[in-house]
This record gives C-alpha cells, structure tokens and sequence, in this order.
C-alpha cells in the first residue's frame, strides 16, 4: 500500500515540476522574443538626445562620469540619477545626461527613440572579487558602533538627517552592505564571547575570525539573487531592481531553470550590440580613448551647435540633486572612521588592486566564481568582440582605411 502512494505522489511531482519548468520555459521564450524583435535605430553610432550611463558596479565608470561627463554636461542638463527609483524625472527639461546604477528597463520611462545606452564591462572574475571586497570596506566603516543596534540607528539618523542618498540606498550596495555588515558584527561578537579562536591566515579572502570568506560569500543565495551574471541580468534589465513587473517572473524562472539563462545571454548581447559605446574596465586607456572619440566628440558637436557654448563649462552641481556615487562612498558615520582606523578590525590587505592576494585564492574557488557567472564570462566575450570592432572603426575614421590597416597590424604584432 505505502510504495503504491509513494511512486504515485513521484509522479504527481515530476508532472508539477515539468510543467512549472515548462510555464517558465514559456514566461522567458516569450520576454526574450519581443526584445529581441524590437525596432533597432537607424544608426546606432549617432548620439542621440539624451545618453543614457548603464553604470554596472565596479566597473570603473565612476572615472568616465567624473573626467568625462561631468565636463561634457552642465548640471542643468544631468538627469537626477534614479539610484533604486528615488529621484528620476524623465520629464526634467533640458534632461540630456542619466547616470545610474539601474538596470536597462529604465528604458522604459525614457524616449527610446530619442536615447543612446553606453556601458562599461570588466572580467566577471574580478568584478566579484572587487564587489566582494567594497561590501566588505563600506560595512566595516560601522564597527566603530558598540552594536549592531547602534550602528543601525546612527545610519538612520545620518541619512534623514542629510536628506541625501547614500551607499545604503542604491543597488546592489542596499543589499550587500547590510548583509556584510550583519556578518562583521556577528564575527566581532563570537570574538568578544571567546566562542571562537583567532586563526592566522596568509589568504586575504579567508579570515573567517573577522569576515565572511570569500568561498562562503559566492555560495550564499544574496549572492546568486544579486552578484552572480550581475551585469548580464543589469543589460538585459532583469536585476531584482527592474521597473517592468513581467522582468520579476522572467527572473525568478532564470534563477529557478539555469538553463534558460541562454535567453537572457541572447537579449544582453543584442542590446550590447545596439549600443553607442561599449567599454572594457581592462583596456583603461583604449577604452577612455575611444569614448572620448566616440561619444565626447559627438556631444561637443551637439553643445556648439546649440544656443550657448556655456552649456559645456563644468558648472557645479545643483543643490538637492547631488546623489553621492557608489564606488566612492560619501556616507560618512560618527567621528568619520572608516577600516583603516577601526582598531578592532586586523588589516586584511583587501583593496581592489591587490592583485598579489588574489593570486593566493585556491583555483577550486576561482573555478567555482567562473562556473556561476557563465552567462557574464560569455557576455564579456562578447563584449571583447564589440570592442575590437569599435577600436577598428575608430581608427579608420582617424586616420584613414590604408594606414589603419598598418597600424591595427602593427598593434596586433606588438600586443603578440
């Protein structure tokens, strides 16, 4: 009697559990079919109207906004940055510059004709060491608190107190941090109640007396829901914080069937495709080069021929629409303190150039990041392929179709 209802209540669950995938399989087909079906501009290599910044974390493109941007556009004409839906308003005149952290269904709430994307990519492996390491340094900066409690209050206190928006309220950080910073304090306690021994590690990434290791960090399902194929989920405008309600389902079925992450990979590349400008964190200087030629040029060519060349002074910002940039945390705690000065957190070495350490993470854990962001390392490729096609097109328009041959051979040999 028991083993009939066993294998009958098998069956009844392979069923329900093929036809959810088979709901899913249809909810993804369906999302990635209209995207990919979409009208494509005219000509994609034209600036349009209003530039539109997709900022993936750790990226770098805190430079870009800073040494690019900023001096390319008055304040008058930078969008208030969304930063998780707090202060965007499409409908704000003269609006020709967006830079935020959101994710591409902003697209949605922008005149899409009328809108250029540009984006930066970097090594998936590195961008995750890097996102591990700045979760760790913004949520260190509350040790100087007592207590979980206290540091929790004063971040309150601080941010309605400004009235700003700090590293606390913008994606992925508004997750991560607090995550972070709730492990440190739990670390910090077990130290204190002596539950634990202090251990010497010579690995940067695995001193589990005072930090999440990073092997553990990459496992965790905050992880898996917010970091990892982070900036595939980002260009395809499926993050946990997208505008469009359909993304939420569309999300969950990815994250639920891996293998249906290839539709997302085929949206991301497409809109990689459509883009003005694609960058890569890793060629820094081809990379600023060729946005100064590709995008800077055409928006100077936009400002002089509008009604006042004042428009390209770097004016300062605005009062009440300064937003602080995430990769250089203005969110300042009591006394200022920050890890460097927290004497009861020991110096770990992680910074995002230490390089040296990274190179002492076993290559079981490396193996483990590239095996859960496949679809960003194949998005990276990607992007690769698009950045020689860019640099190539680039150089033809400098310097003409002859020596261009010349030099790209001559930058092939030597780069061989």
């Amino acid at each position: 009697y028991f083993p009939v209802i066993f294998l009958a209540s098998t069956a009844i669950n392979a069923s329900a559990s093929k036809g959810d995938f088979e709901h899913c399989k249809s909810t993804v087909n369906r999302w990635a079919s209209s995207s990919l079906h979409k009208d494509v501009k005219e000509d994609k290599h034209i600036l349009r109207d209003l530039l539109f910044f997709l900022h993936v974390p750790r990226t770098g493109g805190r430079t870009y906004f800073h040494c690019f941007l900023k001096k390319l556009y008055s304040s008058s004409q930078e969008c208030p940055r969304s930063y998780d839906k707090l202060r965007f308003d499409p409908s704000k005149s003269n609006c020709r510059l967006l830079v935020t952290h959101d994710d591409y269904s902003m697209m949605s709430k922008l005149p899409g004709e009328r809108t250029s994307v540009v984006t930066i990519l970097r090594n998936p492996i590195d961008r995750i060491f890097s996102t591990y390491e700045f979760s760790v340094e913004v949520a260190a900066r509350f040790l100087v608190h007592p207590n979980l409690t206290s540091a929790t209050r004063m971040a309150g206190r601080l941010r309605s107190k400004t009235g700003g928006v700090s590293t606390l309220d913008i994606w992925p950080w508004k997750y991560l941090v607090p995550w972070m910073r709730e492990d440190l304090f739990s670390r910090r306690d077990a130290r204190k109640g002596g539950s634990t021994t202090y251990s010497k590690s010579n690995d940067s990434y695995d001193m589990e007396d005072f930090v999440m290791p990073l092997h553990q960090y990459i496992n965790d399902p905050i992880a898996r829901d917010v970091i990892h194929n982070g900036a595939t989920f980002q260009v395809a405008g499926l993050t946990n914080n997208s505008y469009i309600g359909e993304s939420h389902d569309v999300r969950h079925c990815v994250l639920k069937y891996q293998i249906l992450g290839e539709y997302v990979l085929e949206v991301a590349k497409k809109r990689l495709d459509e883009m003005l400008y694609v960058g890569l964190t890793e060629n820094h200087r081809e990379s600023a080069t060729m946005f100064a030629n590709v995008v800077g040029a055409q928006v100077i060519s936009q400002l002089a021929s509008s009604t006042s060349s004042s428009l390209i002074n770097n004016n300062k910002s605005e009062q009440g629409s300064w937003i602080p940039d995430s990769e250089s945390d203005t969110y300042n705690h009591q006394n200022g303190s920050t890890l460097k000065n927290t004497s009861d957190v020991p110096s770990t070495g992680i910074e995002v150039t230490n390089k040296t350490a990274r190179r002492h993470v076993p290559q079981v854990v490396l193996q483990e990041i590239t095996k859960l962001n496949s679809l960003d390392v194949e998005l990276y490729k990607h992007a690769q392929d698009i950045f020689a096609r860019q640099h190539s097109r680039m150089v033809q328009k400098l310097v003409g179709p002859v020596s261009a041959h010349l030099l790209l051979g001559l930058e092939s040999s030597v780069t061989s």
